[in-house]
């Protein structure tokens, strides 16, 4: 009797345990966990990173048909004082942000009067330089995520989104930037390229496909509809001399928009901002694709990164034009600064 008793007890845990993993309840978001707004009045906001002293710097995407031609703002909030004060404007449609491992910002920079290049930014000077502004003598369509390897090779997405610019590059992919400062396109199966992060242990690149059917919304009316491609989170194996190839797809989102940006916590953990209008918000999975958990947004998120220092288990979150946080129980995967 005592068997049967243990054995039933047994099997009632392993199913409690099986049904909180498949509801989402591992422990990803504290109970009492709420989502804080720091930031309101943006028109895009987009990239959120922190900086070596804990300093957020975000993007705000203003849009020349939205803003009168400002071509983008780059944002500073200041955790101890909870301020935020524009560091950079015009940003050169500054979006997704980086920090390398001797503490420099690394930006993309998009279309629609912007840059559309990488630059580097010694905070300490103000002073920037291009890292990436052609390839094979072209411009790039519209720079728009960057991940950082353990060797300091920069990788950056390439998609078209908005911009009046041409496009001259003959597909959107994702590149890579090695130490010489020699630029190679490694990734042109991913559909188009959004969010792109590189997994703690060095051996995954995640790629965001969010293939909307256009290059310039703005250009139709608000009635034009578009046959949509691949909306998906994708996973390549990320070689030791830094090419990539295919694996598999984590997550399939059709008929749904799928993710903008994504980071990783040190356990290897996604956490992904994805724009389904039916379940907007960031959605934490295993690396195996596996949902884990998941925090509603008010907006639709284009982005995460996590906070460093005392904030290294904040994650902040950039959704419409605003800037939020909320607590994790989970340490965020940062570059080690040397």
């Amino acid at each position: 009797m005592l068997k049967i008793f243990e054995s039933f007890l047994l099997i009632t845990i392993v199913l409690f345990q099986t049904s909180t993993v498949l509801g989402g309840e591992i422990n990803i978001f504290p109970k009492n966990a709420k989502l804080e707004t720091l930031f309101t009045g943006g028109v895009l906001t987009e990239g959120a990173s922190a900086a070596p002293d804990g300093t957020i710097y975000f993007s705000d995407i203003t849009f020349t048909k939205k803003s009168k031609m400002q071509a983008g703002h780059l944002m500073r909030f200041d955790p101890q004082t909870n301020r935020v004060s524009v560091y950079r404007s015009p940003s050169g449609m500054s979006n997704g942000i980086k920090f390398d491992a001797q503490g420099h910002m690394i930006v993309a920079e998009g279309a629609d009067f912007g840059g559309r290049r990488v630059i580097r930014t010694d905070l300490k000077t103000g002073k920037s330089s291009i890292i990436a502004g052609l390839y094979e003598g072209r411009p790039f369509n519209a720079p728009n995520d960057i991940t950082i390897d353990l060797k300091g090779r920069i990788y950056f997405s390439d998609p078209r989104y908005v911009g009046h610019e041409l496009i001259e590059q003959a597909i959107m992919a994702v590149y890579r930037i090695d130490l010489d400062g020699s630029i190679h396109r490694i990734i042109t199966d991913a559909g188009k390229p959004n969010g792109v992060c590189i997994s703690p242990d060095q051996k995954t690149l995640y790629v965001v496909s969010n293939d909307n059917g256009s290059t310039d919304l703005f250009r139709f009316s608000e009635s034009a509809s578009f046959h949509k491609g691949r909306m998906a989170l994708l996973a390549y194996d990320l070689h030791a001399d830094g090419s990539a190839k295919f694996r598999k797809v984590l997550v399939d989102y059709s008929p749904q928009d799928g993710p903008d940006g994504l980071v990783v916590d040190t356990e290897g953990n996604l956490y992904v901002a994805v724009r389904d209008k039916t379940r907007p918000g960031i959605y934490v999975y295993s690396a195996e694709g596996k949902e884990l958990d998941y925090q509603r947004t008010p907006d639709l998120p284009t982005n995460v990164g996590f906070g460093r220092g005392q904030e290294n288990k904040t994650l902040y979150i950039t959704s419409g034009g605003k800037l939020h946080r909320i607590k994790t129980l989970k340490v965020g995967y940062q570059l080690p600064i040397q």
